[in-house]
């Protein structure tokens, strides 16, 4: 398995509850791949360099993510489609997962 890091920016509109939500469907998409989430950042609100949807603020949360290579894909589509995603990036933060991080 691979270390990933997905940062994803939510609407500032959007409830708490529809965020952990979303939240919950990632880290399920990631566990049922059999991938293990070892880190969830709440980086909250914060002021965007420029307009997002005419938006000046957003909402942050960073997922560190141990998962196969085709989980990524996936949480990808799924963000795409879901409203209230602002943006999102994923990223490989190594070929291979550390045993201590995954433990």
């Amino acid at each position: 398995m691979r270390q990933y890091e997905t940062l994803m920016l939510f609407s500032p509109e959007m409830l708490g509850e529809r965020r952990q939500e979303i939240l919950a469907m990632m880290t399920g998409i990631v566990e049922q791949a059999g991938g293990k989430i070892l880190e969830e950042d709440d980086w909250g609100m914060r002021t965007l360099a420029y307009p997002v949807h005419k938006q000046t603020r957003g909402h942050y949360v960073r997922l560190e993510y141990a998962a196969p290579g085709q989980v990524v894909a996936e949480m990808e589509r799924n963000l795409r489609i879901t409203d209230g995603v602002f943006k999102f990036l994923s990223v490989k933060l190594a070929d291979t997962i550390e045993e201590s991080k995954e433990n």
